[in-house]
């Protein structure tokens, strides 16, 4: 079993940056496909990014060239950077992890993942 527990969530104005930490226990996460989606109130859980075994990276449309994906494997953790937020970026964060190498066609499909995070809040004010 893996437990993930996000962090780093809060409130900040727009054009402002954030920075979400997941710190994965119970196994060894370096090569697990990691994910990050989202789901604002009333929405469904969408894709934000993910980073596979060999850290190549995708990401949704709506967050490419301001969020970065990462992991450090020495402490077990994979970060989201969210640089120039905006209001519509607001949503609980949810890290996910799946013990497969998943391909780049089911990187973004949350079904994919085995494991979930409790979700970590994030407020952009306008």
């Amino acid at each position: 079993q893996v437990q993930l527990v996000e962090s780093g969530g809060g409130l900040v104005q727009a054009g402002g940056s954030l920075r979400l930490s997941c710190a994965a226990s119970g196994r060894t996460v370096s090569t697990y496909t990691m994910g990050w989606f989202r789901q604002a109130p009333g929405k469904e859980r969408e894709f934000v990014a993910a980073i596979r075994s060999g850290d190549s990276t995708l990401y949704a449309d709506s967050v490419k060239g301001r969020f970065t994906i990462s992991r450090d494997n020495a402490k077990n953790t994979v970060y989201l950077q969210m640089n120039s937020l905006r209001p519509e970026d607001t949503a609980v964060y949810y890290c996910a992890a799946d013990p497969t190498d998943l391909s780049i066609t089911y990187t973004s499909i949350a079904g994919r993942y085995d494991y979930w995070g409790q979700g970590t809040q994030v407020t952009v004010s306008s």
